[in-house]
């Protein structure tokens, strides 16, 4: 490498820019990476005891049934959901608390058993008022994942507090409490993440949580004002006095202007990183993110793509419509790869089960944490309601982030290959490469394993190529004449 390309690539940072690849930039005294639904469904349910004033939960989904913590004493505060917030406001005569999910879910609420009941309670309550999101551009959803307590705390990433959510990080073929409410049907292995921001960073965040009602009900809420200090007191912070990014994705409905902040950030990280992009992702179909992976494979030292996906799609419609998009673009961007800088994983139990990755992650250098709603497909870049925080360790407030940013990524790789964080670390360090440190880890058992994407008919690769049910915006959904654009610019190239 020439001095000159390694000058350029040295001065290739991103600027933060608030009204186009950001919302805004807020102040967290602490923050913290919370993995998998076993720890998140606890501490949400130990800082939600400490509320004063205001609990928002803003999500996609919602289930009263679930269990968020192992029962406790006799007469202490429920464990489940939905009798746990009565309980709350029975206990709390100032506090308040406003539920919103998307509308899309409302036809299985009549499926979960006391849910109903719960709910017709709750709309006859002064204190908790549950609403439906459906002020979204046709055939949209709303995506946000935001709890915010008080406005002094706040979790935005991937996990809705619903049913099969629930798991601990070891994954076990056998877990006993992965099984749903009610029916007690198992269900598969759940890898998530989200994170957990105090200080400006939270009231950020509950902003952006009251302007999602705003758009919801056309009214606007009163902020709780940022007082007290709802941070469990289990959880470790793994950043403190940090700024942190706020990026969205909104589709223009109505007086709503549409925003791509979240977009544009993942195509600056893209085009700035230098040694390697580790993305933990639900769906990786995005045509705008794929264009500018293939770019940077295209360099001769360019870095590491390192994608985490689950094997198939969580249901029939998931898998016909984005897994074929997924084949697709995986094989062009592996005819790109002529420097074997690509790699796609799906994770699996010791006995070799497939482990379904929700998780919204991306490590850019170990210097860039982003964890959020948004997927890597067209919906989340610019037609769903997403949310996205940013660490940058570049910013000069978050001096010595990237120590800890670096902890985090051995962390959640090797949680996935079954070995210890400090053996994935000696491995990247002796290697000097993501890929390479993966690859001398991989073993049977728990591991990752190389995704093979099977064969998809005509008619489903048609749909993918076509973006028919993964539409980029309000303007082409279910478009035939959209054509074929999440490929069409990489097979060109």
């Amino acid at each position: 490498m020439t001095s000159e390309t390694q000058r350029a690539r040295e001065s290739r940072i991103v600027d933060l820019e608030p009204g186009r690849n950001c919302w805004r930039i807020a102040r967290a005294r602490r923050a913290a990476l919370i993995v998998d639904g076993c720890d998140y469904f606890r501490l949400v349910r130990q800082a939600m005891l400490k509320a004063e004033r205001q609990i928002m939960l803003i999500g996609w989904d919602l289930d009263t049934r679930i269990a968020l913590d192992e029962p406790g004493g006799e007469g202490g505060p429920p464990v489940h959901l939905g009798p746990f917030l009565s309980w709350l406001v029975r206990n709390r005569p100032e506090l308040e608390i406003y539920i919103l999910a998307w509308g899309g879910m409302a036809y299985s609420v009549l499926g979960r058993g006391t849910t109903l009941a719960r709910m017709a309670a709750w709309r006859v309550s002064r204190q908790i008022e549950f609403r439906l999101d459906s002020v979204h551009p046709r055939e949209a959803s709303h995506h946000q994942k935001i709890v915010v307590i008080d406005d002094a705390l706040a979790f935005c990433g991937g996990i809705d507090i619903t049913a099969d959510r629930w798991d601990r990080r070891a994954h076990l073929d056998d877990e006993p409490g992965r099984r749903r409410p009610t029916t007690r049907r198992r269900y598969a292995p759940w890898h998530d993440a989200t994170m957990a921001l105090d200080g400006g960073a939270a009231l950020a965040l509950g902003d952006l949580a009251r302007l999602r009602w705003e758009a919801a009900t056309e009214r606007r809420l009163a902020s709780a004002g940022g007082g007290g200090d709802a941070w469990p007191d289990e959880l470790r912070p793994d950043f403190r006095d940090v700024d942190v990014a706020v990026a969205r994705t909104r589709g223009r409905h109505g007086r709503w202007s549409q925003v791509r902040e979240i977009e544009a950030l993942f195509a600056d990280l893209v085009a700035r990183a230098r040694r390697f992009v580790y993305i933990e992702t639900q769906y990786f179909a995005s045509r705008i993110v794929a264009e500018a992976v293939g770019r940077r494979l295209a360099e001769p030292d360019g870095p590491e793509f390192v994608v985490v996906n689950p094997k198939t799609g969580a249901g029939w419609l998931d898998e016909s419509v984005m897994g074929p998009a997924r084949a697709e673009l995986v094989a062009a961007l592996e005819r790109r790869d002529r420097y074997g800088r690509f790699r796609i994983y799906t994770p699996v139990t010791k006995g070799g089960a497939d482990i379904y990755v929700h998780a919204k992650i991306m490590i850019v250098d170990d210097e860039v944490l982003r964890v959020g709603s948004a997927n890597l497909n067209n919906r989340s870049m610019g037609l769903d309601s997403e949310c996205d925080v940013t660490i940058d360790a570049r910013l000069p407030a978050n001096r010595g982030a990237g120590s800890v940013i670096a902890g985090l990524r051995a962390d959640l790789l090797a949680e996935h290959l079954g070995v210890e964080p400090a053996e994935v670390a000696s491995a990247f360090g002796q290697t000097g490469s993501l890929v390479a440190a993966i690859e001398r880890l991989r073993g049977k058992g728990r591991t990752l394993l190389p995704f093979r994407p099977p064969e998809f008919g005509r008619a489903l690769t048609a749909v993918a190529r076509r973006e028919l049910l993964d539409p980029e915006g309000p303007d082409q959904p279910f478009e035939p004449l959209a054509g074929n654009r999440l490929l069409a610019r990489l097979r060109r190239r």
